[in-house]
């Protein structure tokens, strides 16, 4: 394995290591456990990230995303490869005050975010204790929450559109789909036409939304991460002709990194305006 770890990190632009010290900074989160990954990577491109998929499949390992590692239940440390963002994805590309949205790679952080915001009279709401360092990543992969979450809703709430890296090393975007849109997704030979149409397939039983809706815990509870969110799945067009139109990136929010590697491109999420509330 140390020398398939060391072929890797000539192939990657980043950083791979898997000396004791690192890996030992690694093994902890903000929580009580300790497990020792096997290396821990600082990608800085998209072709890091699918060369470490590549990398995980080929070796029956994991990759473990993470950010700033402030978790609080050990969601972030195992023994697989660890994926820090937090060094190089760290731009935000875009903000449309108009629409009020912005576009951020996942490695920047919560108040940073806010303070670049400032000027224009936004703000991103979810607000966790450890807003001055946690990123915008993490925030997604647990949908955080916070003491502003009964005004501002969860980080699921303000997420728009998910650029991801799927485990076979292609890239997919989650957003809002029409009716048509969803069609054409159905219709894709891909792993991403797979997952919508292993979704709808495994949705559309009645019995099975029934049992979903009767077992998952309220929607009114904010930040309830006991599983993937497919009960909010199941609130969206078209299992609700009248709620929203289907969105993956609902499911992936919480869902700790385990369904995809966030894309450093120009994932979107939604931005308030403070005056307003």
């Amino acid at each position: 394995m140390q020398q398939a770890l060391a072929q890797l990190a000539g192939q990657l632009e980043g950083e791979l290591h898997y000396d004791s010290l690192l890996r030992a900074l690694y093994a902890t989160d903000g929580s009580i456990y300790k497990a020792y990954p096997l290396a821990v990577a600082l990608p800085c491109s998209v072709a890091d990230l699918k060369k470490l998929i590549t990398f995980a499949r080929q070796n029956h390992t994991s990759l473990i995303p993470r950010t700033a590692g402030t978790s609080l239940a050990g969601q972030c440390v195992g023994e697989g490869i660890v994926v820090d963002v937090s060094k190089h994805f760290t731009k935000i590309l875009e903000v449309n005050v108009e629409e009020q949205t912005v576009r951020l790679q996942p490695g920047v952080i919560r108040d940073e975010l806010n303070r670049h915001l400032q000027p224009y009279g936004l703000y991103f709401g979810p607000n966790t204790s450890t807003a001055n360092r946690c990123m915008l990543g993490g925030m997604v992969g647990n949908n955080s929450c916070g003491t502003t979450s009964i005004v501002y809703g969860s980080t699921r709430d303000h997420v728009i559109e998910l650029h991801t890296v799927l485990s076979d090393g292609s890239e997919a975007v989650f957003g809002p789909l029409s009716a048509t849109e969803l069609e054409g997704k159905l219709q894709l030979d891909t792993l991403e036409g797979q997952l919508y149409r292993h979704m709808l397939a495994e949705l559309s039983p009645a019995e099975v939304r029934e049992e979903i809706r009767s077992q998952y815990p309220k929607p009114s509870i904010h930040r309830r991460n006991t599983g993937y969110a497919i009960d909010l799945l199941l609130r969206q067009q078209p299992f609700d002709p009248a709620g929203k139109p289907f969105n993956f990136a609902t499911m992936i929010c919480g869902s700790e990194g385990t369904l995809s590697l966030l894309h450093p491109g120009r994932s979107r999420g939604s931005i308030d305006d403070r005056i307003s509330r």
